[in-house]
C-alpha cells in the first residue's frame, strides 16, 4: 500500500491466518451454442440457456490447485437468476488461509449452466495464478479470459490460462498502462485521467463484445490492519527465503553486511529509557484511552504469540499501571532483556510487588521460554496455592516441565540430600552418645529441612523440590508422579527419541524422590513400599501377557491359557487370585487384592489386550485393560485433557456427561486403560438395532412417557455427552473417528476411545471438522428435533466457556512439546499453534457462535465422510 507518498506496507503470507476471499464479478461476452449432436444426446439440453435467448441462471465455482491437485474442495457461488446481464457481485470465502498457499498455487474458477434436477453443463473455465511473478497475492480486478465449454484446468501448465502469455492485444496493452499508472510510474493528471479511464472502459466493453471469449472479472481482496492496507508477500519458513519486493517492475537484491546485528542506537536507547533511573518517571506514567487500549490488546495476546520490541517498549513503560493486573505479568516478563544485568535487576524486584497470579498463568513462566530461576521459584510459589486436586491434573505436564529446569542444581540437589542425611546421621549418634536432652529438640529442627537443605517454610524453591514435597504428603499424587517418572527414565525409550542428558536428569529426581521418602519417616516407608509392590506387580502382569502373546493357537486357546494361568499359581510361580493387597497405580484410590481368572478375555487385536477383573478390598471389581507393545503417552495426554475440560464446564455448571476414562502409561511399551462396563460400539448397536440408536435406548431404558419411548434421562445424557465430546474432539484435532470407537452405555453416555490421531492428523481424507454422523443425529431425533437444537445450544455454550480457559490449555500443551507423544513429536513448533487455531480467539463471542453453528452444519452434511465410514465398515468385516 501506498501511505502518503512512497510508503509499502507488506506482510508475508506465513504470517496472515485469513481466509482467502475473492469477488466474482460480471461475465462478459456472448456465450457459443451446443451442436445439435449434443442435443441428440441430452434432449435436457434444450432448457439450458445455451438455447435460450437472453441471460441464463448461471453459478460459478472456485477451486485451488497446486501441481496439479486440488488443495480443498470447491466453493461456490449462490444460484441466481439473469436478466439483462450476468453479475454476480458476490464475494465468496474459500477454505484456506493465506499462510497455507504455496508459491505455484492456482485459482480454478468454472461457470455452470444448470438445465435439469442435478445436471449442469460448464460454460467455459478460467485459470490464474494466486502469486504473480513477483511474488506478491494479487490484487484488484482482473478480467479472466474464459475458455469454453470446459472445466478449468488446475495443472501446473494450464490449458485454460486467465491470462495469456505474451498476449499483444489491446486489453492487456492498456492493462499494462494502468498498473504502471498506480504504481506511480506515469504522471498523474487528474482532468486528463478520468477522460482516459474512461475511454479505456469503453475500450475493453467494445474487444470483449468483438472477441470470441467471454470474460469473467474477479476481484481479489486486500488484508487491512490498524487502517493501513497491505500488500501479502509469499514467503517460506521452511525454505528460510522470502520475496524481496520493491516499487519497480524487477526484483533487484542487494546484500546487506550489517542485516542481522545489533543496532548500535536502538540499544543505546533501549539502555537509556530502561535505566534505573527511568523508574523515578515512570512511576506516575498513566496510559492514555488509545495506549490503554492497546495495552489490553497485548495483555489478553494468547501465551505464543510474539510480542513485538515496540510492544515490549510499552510494556516496561507502563509497568507500573499494569502491577495491579496479575495476568499481565507474563506479558511483562517477556519484555525484559534478561541478559541486561541492570533490567534483570529491577523486574526481580518488580516481580515481587506484582498482584499475585493465577495457576493457570504460573504454568507459562514454567515453559522454556522463560529460563531466569527467579522467575521460575515464583511460580512455583503460586503452584502452592493450588490443591491436591488441580495439581494432580496438571501433574503430566509439570513432570515435563522438569526437562526446562537447571539439570545441574537438580544433579547437586541429589548430592546435598545424602550428605545432609550423612551428616544428620552422625550428630544423632554424636548425640545419642553424650546423652544430650536436646536430642528431640535438635531432631524436631531437622526435620523442618527437605532433602536439599533448604527450609520448608520458604516461600520459594525449585520445581523438583516442588513436587517431590508435595508427593510426600499425599499418596494419590506420589503414585503418579513416580510412574511419570518411570517412563521418563525409561532407557530403551531415551535411546529413541530423548536426550540422555534428560533422562539422567529424571533418574536423578528419582533418586532424591526416594530420598526423600525414606526420610519421611513412617509415612515415607510406607509410600515406598507401595510403589515398590506397585512396580513389581505391573512387571508380573506385562510377563504374563507376554507368555499368552507366545502361546500358538487361535484367540480362543490363548483366552483359555490366560484364565488357566490366572487361575494356577504355579504356572508363573505367582498366585493372582489372591495377593498382597496393594493400591491401583491406574487408580490408587482403589486398593486391588485379587483378579478373577473366569472373566478375563483377550481382545481382537494384532496387540492382544487383556481384559482383567481386579476385585478390590471393599469386593467391588474393577476392570482394566491391560496393554502390551503398544505407547498409552498420547491417550493418557487426550483423556487428561478431557477431564480438564470437563471440570472446567462444571465449574460453569455445565453438566455434559463425559466419561474421562483413566489410562496410565507404565512404560513407553505398556499400560492400564480403565474398562467402562455396559458399554458397546455404536457400530455394534447400529448393526444389533436395526441403525437406530433409539431402539437401543427403547430395549435398555424403556419409558412411555418418555420421548421416544425412551427414559428422559438417558435422552437428556444422550445429548449432553454429543455435545461435550464433539466440541472437545473438534478442539483437540481428534482423527480417525468412526463408528467403532464411538461408545454407548446403557445410560446414554456416548464417549470416544483410541486417540491415535491427534492435532489434525487423520488417516481419512477430507475428514468433517467433528464426527457427527447422521445416525447420532437421528438418535436425537433429527434436525427438526428439539433436541437436536438443545444439542447445538450445549456446544456453543461449551465452546465459548472453554475459550475462556484458551490459555490455560495452551499453557499446558506448550509444556507437552518436548514430550515423547508421537503426534506432538512430528511438528512440536506447530503443536500450541493447532490448538490456538482451534479455539478461534480472533472471533467475538457472537461471531465464534456462528463460526460452531458452520461447523456442525458442514459435519451433519458431510458426504464424504458417510462414503469412508462405509469403506472402513467393509474392512471391518473382512478383517473379522
Amino acid at each position: 500500500m501506498i501511505d502518503g507518498v512512497d510508503r509499502f506496507f507488506y506482510v508475508y503470507s506465513c504470517d496472515v491466518s485469513l481466509n482467502i476471499q475473492l469477488k466474482i464479478g460480471t461475465l462478459e461476452g456472448k456465450r457459443e451454442n451446443l451442436n445439435y449432436k449434443s442435443l441428440i444426446e441430452d434432449p435436457q439440453l434444450q432448457f439450458s440457456g445455451a438455447y435460450e435467448e437472453g441471460c441464463s441462471d448461471l453459478y460459478v465455482t472456485c477451486q485451488v490447485f497446486a501441481d496439479g491437485k486440488p488443495l480443498a474442495l470447491p466453493t461456490s457461488t449462490s444460484y441466481r437468476a439473469f436478466v439483462t446481464r450476468w453479475n454476480w457481485n458476490e464475494w465468496i470465502t474459500l477454505p484456506l488461509m493465506y499462510s497455507d498457499l504455496p508459491r505455484n498455487a492456482q485459482a480454478c474458477f468454472t461457470i455452470w449452466d444448470v438445465y435439469s434436477a442435478r445436471k449442469a453443463i460448464p460454460v467455459g473455465g478460467t485459470t490464474v495464478s494466486l502469486f504473480g511473478k513477483n511474488g506478491t497475492f494479487r490484487q484488484g480486478m482482473h478480467d479472466m479470459k474464459v475458455w469454453p465449454g470446459v472445466l478449468a484446468d488446475g495443472k501446473t501448465y494450464t490449458t485454460t490460462p486467465g491470462k495469456t502469455v505474451g498476449s499483444e492485444d489491446e486489453m492487456a496493452r492498456l492493462a499494462k498502462l494502468v498498473k504502471k499508472h498506480h504504481k506511480g510510474h506515469m504522471v498523474k493528471v487528474d482532468w486528463l485521467d478520468r477522460l482516459t479511464f474512461r475511454e479505456i472502459e469503453m475500450i475493453n466493453e467494445r474487444e470483449k463484445r468483438n472477441s470470441n471469449f467471454m470474460y469473467l472479472m474477479i476481484e481479489f481482496s486486500k488484508v487491512h490492519y490498524n487502517n493501513k492496507e497491505f500488500s501479502i508477500v509469499y514467503y517460506d519458513k521452511d525454505a528460510q527465503e522470502s520475496v524481496q519486493m520493491r516499487n519497480y517492475a524487477e526484483i533487484v537484491k542487494v546484500p546487506d553486511p550489517e542485516m542481522l546485528m545489533e543496532n548500535l542506537v536502538e540499544d543505546k536507547h533501549h539502555i537509556l529509557v530502561r535505566s534505573e533511573r527511568s523508574g523515578l518517571t515512570d512511576k506516575d506514567l498513566k496510559p492514555n484511552a488509545a495506549t490503554r487500549d492497546q495495552l489490553n490488546t497485548i495483555v489478553n495476546y494468547p501465551p505464543n504469540q510474539q510480542i513485538t520490541s515496540e510492544e515490549k517498549d510499552l510494556l516496561w513503560k507502563f509497568r507500573f499501571s499494569l502491577s495491579n493486573q496479575k495476568q499481565a505479568l507474563t506479558k511483562f516478563l517477556k519484555s525484559v532483556k534478561w541478559n541486561q544485568a541492570h533490567e534483570e535487576k529491577q523486574a526481580i524486584e518488580f516481580l515481587h510487588k506484582w498482584s499475585p497470579i493465577d495457576v493457570a498463568d504460573a504454568l507459562e513462566l514454567l515453559s522454556p521460554q522463560f529460563k531466569n530461576p527467579t522467575v521460575r521459584r515464583y511460580a512455583v510459589s503460586r503452584l502452592k496455592t493450588a490443591t491436591h486436586e488441580e495439581l494432580l491434573l496438571y501433574l503430566l505436564q509439570l513432570v515435563q516441565a522438569l526437562k526446562y529446569e537447571d539439570f545441574e542444581a537438580i544433579k547437586a540437589g541429589v548430592e546435598d540430600a545424602a550428605m545432609i542425611r550423612r551428616e544428620a546421621e552422625a550428630e544423632r549418634e554424636r548425640l545419642r552418645a553424650s546423652s544430650m536432652s536436646s536430642v528431640e529438640d535438635h531432631s524436631e529442627n531437622n526435620q523442618s529441612q527437605n532433602i536439599d537443605g533448604t527450609d520448608d517454610r520458604d516461600e520459594e524453591c525449585d520445581l523438583a523440590t516442588f513436587l517431590i514435597n508435595q508427593a510426600t504428603c499425599n499418596f494419590t499424587i506420589a503414585n503418579y508422579f513416580y510412574w511419570y517418572l518411570v517412563v521418563e527414565c525409561d532407557r530403551q525409550d531415551s535411546l529413541i527419541s530423548k536426550d540422555p542428558k534428560v533422562t539422567e536428569m529424571y533418574v536423578n529426581v528419582m533418586k532424591r524422590f526416594s530420598q526423600a521418602l525414606l526420610k519421611n519417616g513412617k509415612k515415607g516407608h510406607q509410600f515406598r513400599s507401595k510403589l515398590a509392590k506397585q512396580q513389581s506387580f505391573v512387571e508380573k502382569i506385562v510377563m504374563l501377557m507376554v507368555s499368552i502373546s507366545r502361546e500358538s493357537g487361535n484367540r480362543k486357546k490363548k483366552i483359555d491359557r490366560l484364565q488357566s494361568v490366572l487361575s494356577n499359581p504355579d504356572i508363573l510361580s505367582y498366585n493372582y487370585k489372591e495377593f498382597e493387597p496393594i493400591p491401583l497405580p491406574l487408580h490408587p484410590e482403589h486398593i486391588i487384592k485379587a483378579i478373577k481368572p473366569e472373566t478375563a478375555t483377550i481382545f481382537k487385536s494384532a496387540l492382544m489386550p487383556c481384559r482383567l477383573t481386579f476385585m478390590t478390598t471393599e469386593d467391588d471389581e474393577y476392570v482394566v485393560i491391560c496393554k502390551n507393545g503398544d505407547d498409552l503417552r498420547q491417550d493418557q495426554l487426550i483423556l487428561q485433557m478431557i477431564q480438564l475440560m470437563d471440570k472446567l464446564l462444571r465449574q460453569e455448571n455445565l453438566d455434559l456427561k463425559l466419561t474421562p476414562y483413566r489410562v496410565l502409561a507404565t512404560s513407553s511399551k505398556h499400560g492400564l486403560v480403565q474398562f467402562v462396563p455396559n458399554s458397546t460400539a455404536v457400530a455394534e448397536v447400529l448393526a444389533k438395532y436395526d441403525g437406530n440408536i433409539q431402539n437401543f435406548f427403547r430395549k435398555c431404558a424403556p419409558n412411555e412417557m418418555g420421548p421416544y419411548g425412551i427414559h428422559p434421562d438417558v435422552m437428556d445424557t444422550y445429548v449432553k455427552s454429543c455435545a461435550g465430546y464433539c466440541v472437545i474432539t473438534y478442539l483437540l484435532g481428534v482423527g480417525d473417528r468412526h463408528l467403532d470407537n464411538l461408545l454407548l452405555t446403557e445410560d446414554g453416555k456416548l464417549f470416544h476411545i483410541d486417540f491415535g490421531y491427534i492435532l489434525g492428523r487423520d488417516p481419512k481424507p477430507l475428514p468433517p471438522p467433528m464426527k457427527l454422523s447422521k445416525e447420532m443425529v437421528e438418535g436425537m431425533g433429527g434436525t427438526s428435533s428439539e433436541h437436536y437444537q438443545d444439542f447445538k445450544r450445549l456446544c456453543y455454550t461449551s465452546f465459548l466457556h472453554l475459550r475462556r480457559h484458551a490459555n490455560l490449555i495452551l499453557n499446558l500443551f506448550s509444556l507437552m512439546v518436548d514430550a515423547s507423544v508421537p503426534d506432538i513429536a512430528l511438528e512440536p513448533d506447530k503443536t500450541v499453534k493447532k490448538v490456538q487455531d482451534k479455539f478461534r480467539l480472533d472471533l467475538t463471542e457472537e461471531e465464534a457462535v456462528h463460526y460452531m453453528q458452520n461447523l456442525i452444519d458442514v459435519s451433519v452434511g458431510a458426504v464424504f465422510a458417510a462414503v469412508v465410514e462405509q469403506i472402513h465398515k467393509f474392512a471391518q468385516y473382512w478383517r473379522r
